[in-house]
């Protein structure tokens, strides 16, 4: 479980395309210490395994699923990418909970800057949009943010200036791809009403 709170800006150092995955190789000093095989490390939100570590880099292994559900396909070498590793339990949420599980990619429709914040448009695939709503939390890119508007096919985010300088979205450009993950606790409150079942009286329900 992540918090969305990037806490380096990493780089893809080799890709390795294999028969039906690719192997990344990633530096990351503050992530990469104390880590071990099996650790998971969140990659521009997406939840992956590290296989090896080090001199500060950690390796891992992208399956076809992963690939095809994500922005991750498009990495090369030199790419600059989000880097959190799993909160620790009784430490402080300072983002909101992130699986690091991707439900699916948008693309960066406009930049807007202001003087001290910078309002970006993301498109928002239609199997994703009851999910958003204004004022709600999302993940775009492992990074935890705000959404300030929330349409039928896209919504928007205010990026202050630390988020531009310390994430990739301070330098992602119309037109590139974004890895989103919305809001697991509005999924499972979806299949509890679909099934029937008041979330609010589920015991009462279940006698």
């Amino acid at each position: 479980m992540f918090t969305g709170i990037v806490e380096e800006l990493g780089e893809v150092t080799a890709v390795e395309q294999l028969a039906d995955a690719s192997r990344f190789r990633l530096r990351g000093p503050v992530v990469t210490e104390g880590a071990k095989h099996g650790d998971s490390i969140a990659v521009n939100g997406v939840c992956l395994t590290v296989v090896e570590t080090a001199d500060g880099e950690f390796t891992a292994d992208v399956m076809r699923e992963t690939l095809l559900r994500s922005s991750l396909g498009a990495l090369e070498k030199g790419s600059r990418v989000n880097l959190e590793r799993p909160m620790a339990l009784g430490g402080r949420l300072g983002g909101h909970l992130v699986q690091g599980h991707v439900d699916g990619t948008g693309e960066i429709l406009s930049r807007t800057p202001s003087e001290n914040w910078e309002i970006v448009k993301v498109s928002l695939p239609a199997a994703l949009s009851r999910y958003v709503v204004e004022k709600g939390s999302i993940t775009v890119d492992g990074v935890s943010l705000t959404v300030v508007e929330a349409a039928a096919d896209y919504f928007t985010i205010s990026l202050i200036p630390t988020t531009l300088a310390l994430t990739t979205l301070g330098t992602k450009q119309p037109g590139d791809p974004v890895n989103l993950e919305v809001d697991v606790l509005a999924k499972y409150v979806e299949r509890l009403l679909a099934a029937g079942v008041d979330p609010l009286h589920a015991e009462e329900n279940a006698q």
